[in-house]
């Protein structure tokens, strides 16, 4: 009989609706309702995408659906794999998932989040969450902080970079006069006196990517920080191009491999406000399709599940 493992894919979350964003902002800000200005801003973004929040919280649905799909596809002799839902703020909570491994009788686990790249404030908070709850309802559980080098990964970001170069070459834009912008959501400038290793990771990313593209005329850039006090990483992407412009750079890729995913910092700030920036500067911008349940990006996280388990001694097929 194979023993069964819980797979806790964790991950940001979106609200469910439009009436679900004023709670789902109030968690983000820790019980602090935002002002009714700022709730209009939110709800007036998630209408502006196309079809509102539902593809959003759909999108992740299916990404933990197919994950589920590969580690079956695997087939190990000795191990079946259960993945359960996880959300930072929204239902269900991380907490949530990891209860409900434990009222299925699973006693041991590994996590994982829907993004690649490690940082204190982002995936750290996810793991601490988990762990938590996961030594109070008695499931062993370990994590994988990042695998932002898996080679699946950057091969799928990589065809996805040449892909819109090729769109780029077709309309007519040279290869070489494309700056391709890699992009990941800003943090707090006090990560890095910690040590923090996102930024380094991203730009090791970037690295690794722009290599399997052969692309050489890149730089990396920030985006959809938040609109708090104390500073945050930069320059922003909206001034990078700004910038490029008055270089006289007319063609612009950005390339957001801090997000795996639709959402509203892709569909929003990408795709509606750095386009309505692009108008204004009268540069050409695309954005390469986010990997959201690509086969490439599936077959990461079920290695990288796999592999967990066998450095913990889980399965041994």
């Amino acid at each position: 009989m194979k023993k069964k493992i819980g797979v806790l894919v964790m991950s940001y979350g979106t609200p469910k609706s439009l009436d679900d964003v004023e709670a789902y902002y109030t968690h983000i800000r820790r019980g602090n309702p935002p002002a009714p200005e700022q709730l209009k801003e939110l709800k007036d973004r998630y209408e502006a995408i196309v079809g509102g929040v539902f593809p959003l919280r759909e999108n992740t649905d299916r990404q933990v659906e197919k994950i589920q799909a590969e580690l079956d596809r695997m087939e190990l002799p000795d191990a079946e794999f259960v993945c359960y839902q996880g959300l930072k703020h929204a239902e269900p909570f991380i907490e949530d998932g990891v209860r409900n491994m434990a009222n299925d009788g699973i006693a041991e686990a590994v996590g994982i989040v829907l993004a690649p790249h490690f940082s204190t404030m982002s995936v750290g908070s996810y793991i601490k969450r988990a762990k938590q709850t996961a030594e109070e309802t008695g499931v062993r559980m370990s994590f994988i902080e990042s695998y932002h080098l898996h080679p699946k990964l950057i091969e799928a970001f990589a065809k996805r970079v040449t892909a819109k170069l090729d769109a780029f070459v077709d309309s007519g834009a040279p290869r070489d006069e494309v700056k391709v912008l890699f992009s990941a959501h800003s943090l707090p400038e006090r990560i890095l006196s910690i040590g923090d290793p996102y930024r380094d990771q991203l730009l090791e990313t970037s690295e690794a990517v722009a290599a399997a593209a052969g692309v050489t005329n890149w730089q990396f850039t920030w985006q959809s920080a938040g609109r708090t006090a104390e500073p945050w990483l930069g320059p922003d992407v909206l001034d990078t191009m700004k910038d490029l412009s008055e270089k006289d750079v007319r063609y612009m890729l950005v390339s957001p491999l801090g997000f795996v995913s639709d959402h509203l910092e892709v569909l929003y700030d990408l795709d509606i406000e750095a386009q309505d920036v692009a108008a204004e500067l009268d540069v050409r911008l695309m954005r390469i399709d986010s990997l959201n349940t690509d086969p490439l990006y599936m077959e990461t996280l079920a290695d990288c599940v796999v592999t967990e388990c066998r450095k913990g001694a889980l399965v041994h097929g």
